[in-house]
Parts: structure tokens; sequence; C-alpha cells
């Protein structure tokens, strides 16, 4: 266990920093970090844990994680609650405990996460593959802002895990690609054991899959002018070690090509008994380290590149970052999710002009009524992004066209947005005419009641912010709202007449009422208004 320090004495600075800890379930590795939190947010890591279990080896064979080894888990989780509780780390609040695939493609998943809690009273949290992405890029965002040559160079970011190989393409300093790829160094191992192949035609089965899914990411990043290839990940940074003695690791390194291929090609020439032996690994990780460095050499070829970037960067890295932001919804991270979005709706042919404009009054609406729905900051993404694809469903057909939204946006991938939030998306589009909600609907019988309630109050919006460019002529640019008994007026500057606005809300109004329990009247800022708008007011 490297890298252990005792706990620091009290004092008065130390009451304004936060102790905090991560905890990364892997495919074969549990690793935890502690750390300090200032109050400007910097990080400062005082100790890190690493304990090897075979979570992904039982996962990507059995489909199951076996009995012994979920206590394996207990044991290590329970040495580390120990070690938290040496520090003071005891509020939920201080840790963050999260899991990859291993644990999330299980079959007994809930009774392996039942379990750990009942024996350590840690609570998992089973992130998917945006999490995961979106994590990574909290955690290399500090070197790609000092990065001198990011306005120029693309950049590609890429991790080969046990489960998966993750990808991210930054351009311009903006996230304008993320995936994760089903491939990862313990799956091809399992995938070759079960080809039985004999041992000369290892190398070249394992060389066929990984081509394939480096032609299927060539083909979706869609490249031009020149890339520099950034490799994060436990196997890579072990080659760089060995390539590297001195390496400090608080410095990115920049590796030629052919010393780590010249590495791979031994680590894959030794038995696993040999490298354990030579390099005093264990066998878990001793599986996963030929395959993951025959991908990244295999990569930074098929870019045509002659040397590769290595960090220390990892998930810890992104999850200590992410505690340390008090709002790591920024603003830059929500440009992140926008850009995302509008590439999936130019991909559907959606009239970006409308979209962005609803988008911006949704926005504007979603702020002037912070007091009414009550919801923070995450929401008005949510919000955002629903407003500028919920129109993506007119490529497959103008009928149905919020159900065709719908089922595009919970096919689809956005950089940032998770499994549940991606449903929410799709839920306020697929709300954003028509029916009111309701329980029987598809994919809203699925959310919890708050769930459902969010869904209601930014449908309920983002009707508005479409009602008020019915006329798509962004002519509605600003307005002020005035809440009255059971009235909300919307005060418009610098429009003649609101026919068409009245006339959609008159049509799609009904769920602002039924949620917030108000009417909706529009007013030109100036005008005198009729009696009978004044008895609409209860004035």
């Amino acid at each position: 266990m490297p890298n252990q320090t005792a706990p620091s004495s009290p004092s008065i600075e130390s009451s304004r920093i936060r102790l905090v800890a991560v905890i990364d379930i892997g495919a074969t590795s549990i690793r935890m970090a502690i750390a300090e939190i200032h109050e400007n947010g910097s990080v400062r890591t005082l100790d890190t844990l690493n304990q090897s279990v075979n979570l992904g080896k039982d996962t990507f064979t059995r489909s199951a994680i076996r009995k012994e080894t979920i206590e394996e888990c207990v044991q290590v989780l329970q040495l580390y609650r120990r070690k938290l509780e040496e520090y003071g780390i005891t509020e939920k609040d201080n840790i963050r405990v999260v899991a990859t695939s291993a644990v999330r493609e299980a079959s007994n998943q809930l009774a392996f996460l039942d379990r750990i809690y009942i024996a350590t009273g840690i609570e998992i949290e089973s992130i998917d593959e945006a999490e995961v992405n979106r994590i990574t890029y909290l955690g290399v965002q500090a070197f790609l802002k000092s990065s001198a040559s990011r306005k120029n160079i693309q950049t590609l970011i890429t991790e080969v895990g046990g489960g998966s190989t993750e990808i991210l393409l930054v351009k311009k300093g903006s996230v304008a690609y993320s995936h994760t790829y089903r491939m990862g160094s313990l799956r091809l191992r399992r995938m070759i054991e079960d080809y039985r192949a004999p041992m000369f035609k290892v190398r070249s089965i394992m060389e066929n899959q990984i081509q394939r899914t480096i032609q299927q990411i060539l083909l979706n990043l869609k490249l031009s002018g020149p890339v520099k290839l950034i490799a994060i990940g436990g196997d890579i940074r072990f080659a760089v070690s060995q390539l590297i003695p001195d390496w400090d690791r608080e410095q990115v390194v920049r590796i030629p090509l052919q010393s780590i291929e010249e590495f791979t090609d031994e680590m894959l020439t030794l038995s696993e008994g040999e490298i354990v032996r030579k390099f005093h690994l264990n066998f878990p990780n001793v599986e996963t380290l030929g395959p993951a460095l025959l991908t990244y050499v295999m990569l930074a070829k098929a870019l045509n590149l002659d040397q590769v970037t290595v960090t220390n960067t990892n998930l810890r890295d992104g999850l200590l970052q992410d505690m340390a932001v008090k709002d790591s919804w920024s603003d830059d991270f929500h440009n992140q999710v926008i850009r995302s979005a509008l590439d999936l709706g130019r991909k559907y042919r959606f009239d970006q002009t409308h979209a962005r404009h609803v988008a911006e009054l949704s926005r504007k609406l979603f702020r002037k009524l912070s007091g009414k729905h009550h919801l923070d900051t995450h929401y008005e993404v949510i919000l955002y992004v629903a407003a500028l694809l919920h129109e993506t469903g007119s490529f497959i057909s103008s009928h149905s066209m919020h159900k065709h939204s719908m089922y595009i946006i919970q096919h689809s991938e956005l950089f940032g947005l998770g499994k549940k939030d991606l449903l929410l998306v799709a839920m306020v589009a697929r709300y954003h005419r028509r029916a009111s909600p309701q329980p029987g609907h598809e994919g809203y019988a699925t959310l919890n009641r708050d769930e459902r309630v969010v869904v209601a109050k930014l449908a309920a919006i983002l009707r508005i912010g479409v009602a008020l460019d019915e006329s798509r002529s962004q002519r509605i640019q600003d307005f002020d709202c005035e809440s009255r008994s059971g009235t909300l007026i919307i005060v418009i500057p610098n429009v003649e007449d609101l026919s068409l606005e009245k006339l959609a809300l008159s049509q799609s109004g009904s769920l602002f009422e039924e949620i917030f329990g108000k009417k909706i009247v529009l007013r030109i800022t100036g005008r005198e208004r009729s009696t009978s708008e004044l008895k609409s007011l209860d004035v």
C-alpha cells in the first residue's frame, strides 16, 4: 500500500480544509485516495491505497461476481473504512465510492451492492459510461487548459480498462466527441480463452479484434489535421515507470512509440508467471498488461503518431475534482454538454435558429421562476438540452414528432449526461406539446416521484418557450414576469402583436397551470390593460 501517511493534527488552518476520500472499484483493483480540498478548490492528495480483486474476471467470464470475490471486496472495504476513521472522514458528503463496468454489468450487481453496504456501511454508486467520461474530463481539464498547443491540435484522450476503452476528443478546449467502446483488456483475454486458440495465434487474434474497434473509432472521430494522443490508465503508467525509472509523476511525459511497442512485444512474449517474477506484479494486473499496451500501440499507429503523451491522471483525480468544485456543473461544463447537443441536433437537421432561441427563452423563464420551481442549475441544463432537441423527431416524421424526438434522444449519446439524465431530457422533449404526462406513457412510468415532478415542471416551462417563438421569427428577445394571485403575467417589450403567441399558449399552456397553479397571460409593455384582462389578473 504505497504512499501512506499519518493524519495531521488539527489546527486553525485545517478548519478551512475539507478532508475527503474517493474509492474506485474497477475490474482488477479497488483503489482509494484521501485528499485535502482547500477553500480555493485546490486538491492535495494525502494517501493512496490499492488492493487487487478479480471483479472483471468474474463478470466478463461468468456474467456474475462470485461469492468469494464479493467477500474479498468486503474485506478490502472494511480495511479502507478503518483508514477513513483514522483520518476522521465519516460524513457521507465527504466520501464517494464508484464502481465501473465490472460491477455495472454483473447480473448480481444489486446483491453485490447490498452485501457491501450491510458489511461496511459504504454506499457504492454504479456509474455509467457517460459519467465516467464526465469524471475523466474533470481529471484532465487542468492539463488541457495549461497545454499551449490545445488551440490548434486535436487532443485524443484514451484509457484502455479491463472492460472497455474510453475515448474523449477535445478540440480547441471543447469536447467534440466522447464514447466508451466495449473492448477492454480482460474482455480480450476472455475472448481468446473462449476461442481456445494456440499460443502462436493469440496475438494475431487480439490484433484483429483491436483493429476492428480502432476502425470504428476513426470512423466516428472524423479527424482532420494534427492530433495528440494522451494515454491514461494503470497499464500505460506501469510501462512508463519501466521505461523511465525516474519519471516525476507530477509531470506529463512523451514516450517514443517505438519504445512502447518494444516493451509491449516483451510483455506479450513472456508468460504471466514470468511477468509476475520479473516485475513483481500481481496476477490480476498482469492479465491486463499485454492487451492494454497493444491497444495503445495500435491506436497510435493508426493515427500515424511517433510518440504518445502519458499523464498520471486517473479516475480518482476526476472524482476529487468533482468534490472540490462546489458546482461541478459549471458554466464550462454546461457549454460542453450544450455543444454535444448541438452536434446531435445538426445530425438530425434541426432548425437550429429556432431551437436555440426556444432554449434561451426557456432558460430565462427557468431563472425568473426559480422561486417557484425550486430546481437547481443541473435541471437548467436538462431543460436547455431538451429545448434544443425538441424537434429532432421531425427528421423521422412530423406525425408524432414529439415521440420520435423522445426516441432519438433516449437512444443517443450526449457528453456529460448519463442514462438517467438522458431519459429526463427525452421525457421533457416528448411533452413539449400534445398530452400531459400520464402514468402509462412509455419511459415516464419508470421515473420515481421526484423525477416525474421534474419532468412536469420542465415540460411546462418548455411549452411556454416554444409558444413564445411560435412565429419562428425570434422577435421576442426579452421579457419579464409578474406574479399575481392565480396568474403569471409575461411582460414583453417592443412587440406590437402577440396573437400567434397567445393562440399557441391557449393550446399548450394548460400544463403550466396544472403544475404551478397559475394561468399564463401575455402583455405588451406600456399597453393599457383591458377590463377583461384586469379581471383575469384578480386585481
